[in-house]
């Protein structure tokens, strides 16, 4: 044999039947990749929140510093109310009722102080009360008028001499036209014996 044939080529190692199997051949690598992707995606979300925040923010100033749109709207013509048109009332003068008629020819009744009243009153006794020694007198009213009156009578009590001694009052009311009562005037304090009554005043009211 000659010296100059290549030499033999080296045993391949044997593996082990008991060694893991090798890894297969991995990809490459793309770590970088995603890092710059979720960067760039959280750059651009937190852009987009700064300029939805500055445009509320500069709406809102907006709406506080500007005054109210004012309308443009034309203004309506005022509302021309009619006067109220009040009705004519007929006042009647007062004290006057065209429902009601004085009978003609006939005059209303006025109080009458006198004779004309005097002779409607009558005394019909004159005692002295032998007790306390007061004297009354009793009277009797006649209403001689046309409508129906009040009377005060006015009585005087004289001693022998005609000296008024004392003096007494007798009323009565609403005494109808025609009619009659029985009415007392009586003293105040003591008089002597013998003294005589007198009606000194009548006074007829009418109703």
């Amino acid at each position: 044999m000659s010296d100059n044939l290549p030499p033999p080529p080296p045993e391949q190692p044997q593996a082990s039947p008991w060694a893991p199997p090798a890894a297969p051949p991995g990809k490459p690598q793309r770590t970088g990749l995603i890092v710059s992707l979720a960067v760039g995606g959280g750059l651009v979300v937190a852009g987009a929140l700064v300029a939805l925040v500055y445009s509320l923010l500069d709406s809102v100033s907006d709406s506080i510093a500007l005054p109210p749109a004012r309308s443009d709207a034309p203004y309506s013509d005022p509302y021309d109310e009619e006067p109220y048109a009040e009705e004519p009332y007929d006042e009647q003068p007062y004290g006057e009722d065209p429902a009601v008629e004085e009978p003609v020819g006939e005059e209303p009744e006025t109080v009458t102080s006198g004779p004309a009243a005097e002779k409607d009153v009558t005394i019909t006794k004159c005692v002295r009360d032998s007790l306390i020694g007061w004297q009354h007198a009793d009277l009797t009213i006649v209403n001689g008028s046309r409508s129906p009156a009040g009377y005060v009578v006015f009585v005087e009590f004289l001693d022998a001499k005609g000296t008024v001694l004392t003096d007494g009052i007798a009323t009565t009311d609403d005494l109808a036209p025609g009619a009659s009562v029985k009415v007392k005037a009586q003293g105040v304090g003591e008089v002597p014996t013998g003294t005589t009554c007198r009606v000194k005043q009548v006074t007829r009211d009418p109703m």
